[in-house]
């Protein structure tokens, strides 16, 4: 049998049972439960954060050798600068390490590197590696790779509307011009799609303030499982999941449903 590097997405897909017309083009991820793994194996909450980079890993090449368009992290949210200073400290160091320990991989690998969130607070030698991984990527044309840092979806918006806003203040723009695809255009997200497919860990039935403007047609997918625990496998029921069910969109059943 032949490497999954061997083959070519599609028939990769098919050889573990999927069928790469039912993928999904856009995945997003809400990884959450780093903190409580950690604690129930007895260690420092820290060590989940450790583990959970592992599984970014994992489910970055496995989304790759699927011919996924972009996968979608949510690292660090707004609300996450209520953590412990040291936890951030430590958030900062390691998602430093990953940018820098990653950079030849994603190369290799012909990721396009993506940032979403407001720049203000994050370190500058966070910013320095965010920006030298972005402008290396910028003409790959393979996975995007999008990290939300220091993201949340209501200063997404905000600041979508304050740009609009702008725009009509200095008498580029008319009000009635205003419409779903300018707004979309705005967000940080412009020019990406929207996700087909939200995951979240640790079995939450919430979105947490997370594409709340892009996830308004997505297919959403709860595990128990905590952030460190998913891997292939789980990624794989996921997409066997989603490619099961019907997305109307709105629309009717082709037979009448409702």
């Amino acid at each position: 049998m032949l490497s999954p590097a061997a083959l070519t997405p599609p028939d990769y897909a098919r050889s573990i049972g999927l069928d790469p017309d039912t993928l999904p083009r856009h995945i997003a991820i809400i990884m959450d439960g780093n903190g409580r793994w950690a604690r129930a194996q007895g260690k420092e909450r820290v060590e989940g954060h450790v583990r959970g980079a592992k599984s970014v890993d994992e489910v970055t090449e496995e989304c790759c050798r699927l011919g996924i368009g972009q996968l979608t992290l949510y690292c660090l949210s707004s609300e996450n600068w209520k953590r412990p200073k040291a936890e951030l400290d430590f958030l900062m160091a390691l998602l430093k390490e990953y940018l820098l320990g990653e950079r030849e991989k994603i190369l290799a690998q012909n990721i396009r590197f993506a940032v979403i969130g407001r720049r203000e607070g994050l370190p500058a030698e966070v910013l320095a590696e965010i920006d030298e991984n972005t402008r290396l990527t910028q003409a790959n044309t393979g996975l995007t790779l999008c990290l939300a840092i220091n993201y949340g979806a209501r200063a997404e918006i905000v600041d979508a509307v304050r740009g609009i806003a702008e725009q009509v203040q200095r008498g580029e723009l008319e009000p009635g011009q205003i419409d779903e695809e300018m707004i979309g255009r705005s967000l940080y997200t412009g020019g990406m799609p929207d996700p087909d497919l939200l995951i979240r860990t640790a079995g939450e039935m919430r979105v947490s303030n997370y594409l709340l403007w892009q996830i308004s047609y997505a297919e959403l997918w709860v595990t128990p499982k905590f952030w460190p625990e998913f891997g292939v496998d789980l990624l794989h029921e996921a997409l066997r999941d989603f490619a099961r069910r019907e997305r109307r969109f709105g629309g009717l059943h082709m037979q009448g449903g409702g």
